[in-house]
């Protein structure tokens, strides 16, 4: 049996994946399916955030040995999540069995105009000055769903998330120290070694999908690209997701193959 652990992003607690992980661990049977709060979020909202993704990747290590879970772990994660698990794949290689990469961005293998779009700078900046947690929480949504819902549908999901972050409140500091943290980081320019997918949306308004195209490119691995979803990309569509992460996995692990032009729609540079 195989633990899956899964890890979110920026502000983002555990609770924000919603139905996913009850569906991918239906889905793949008997795996055991594992999510992780960084601290300064979620049941962590306490604590003090980690100023570096290097501490945050640490962080990860930590709590799945309190919780007597030993490696090796199969790893899913999603933007700033992606940035920790290829920081930790980098110093501890040896503690993964495979990593999904979903919707993110590395310095200095992106140029920062492609990993925040340039117009959501004001908005985002808006926010943390003035911004109410219904307003925060109506712009995060925006920003990373291409879903269509109908309007009780938003009503119930913006309640809900609203009633997260009264709940465990993510301090305008700590968001500041996460901000930090992926400003700061610095990816290496060669892959992690581990057995490695990427998932994008290609209609992701927060981070340009060509983030992940150029990584497949220069790294050399599998990219999947879903032409309708957004930066969140289980919300979007986590049968989807669950898909491609499930038949990757199936698969007897190769000598890392060259992505080809032909598998990267045309337009995408």
């Amino acid at each position: 049996m195989s633990t899956w652990v899964l890890l979110r992003g920026l502000m983002r607690e555990s609770r924000h994946w919603g139905d996913f992980p009850d569906y991918f661990q239906h889905t793949l049977g008997s795996d055991k399916v594992i999510t992780l709060d960084f601290p300064g979020n979620g049941w962590l909202y306490a604590e003090a955030s980690s100023a570096s993704v290097a501490e945050m990747a640490n962080h990860c290590r930590i709590s799945l040995d309190q919780l007597g879970i030993p490696p090796p772990y199969r790893v899913i994660a999603l933007s700033l999540g992606a940035m920790v698990a290829v920081e930790w794949s980098r110093q501890h290689p040896s503690e993964f069995e495979r990593l999904v990469l979903i919707n993110t961005s590395l310095a200095p293998l992106n140029p920062f105009y492609h990993r925040l779009r340039p117009e959501n700078y004001f908005s985002l900046l808006s926010f943390l000055i003035h911004g109410s947690l219904r307003q925060r929480e109506k712009l995060i949504l925006r920003l990373t769903s291409t879903r269509q819902y109908t309007q009780p549908q938003i009503d119930t999901l913006l309640d809900q998330w609203e009633s997260y972050a009264r709940e465990y409140p993510v301090t305008r500091t700590n968001i500041l120290r996460q901000l930090y943290a992926a400003i700061a980081f610095r990816a290496s320019q060669t892959a992690p070694e581990v057995p490695l997918l990427l998932l994008a949306g290609q209609q992701d308004q927060l981070v340009n999908v060509k983030c992940s195209i150029e990584l497949a490119h220069r790294w050399g691995i599998p990219i999947k690209l879903h032409p309708t979803a957004g930066h969140d990309l289980p919300l979007d569509d986590s049968e989807w997701v669950t898909r491609q992460v499930k038949e990757w996995a199936s698969r007897r692990i190769e000598p890392r193959e060259v992505v080809s032009q032909s598998s990267v729609p045309e337009g995408q540079f």
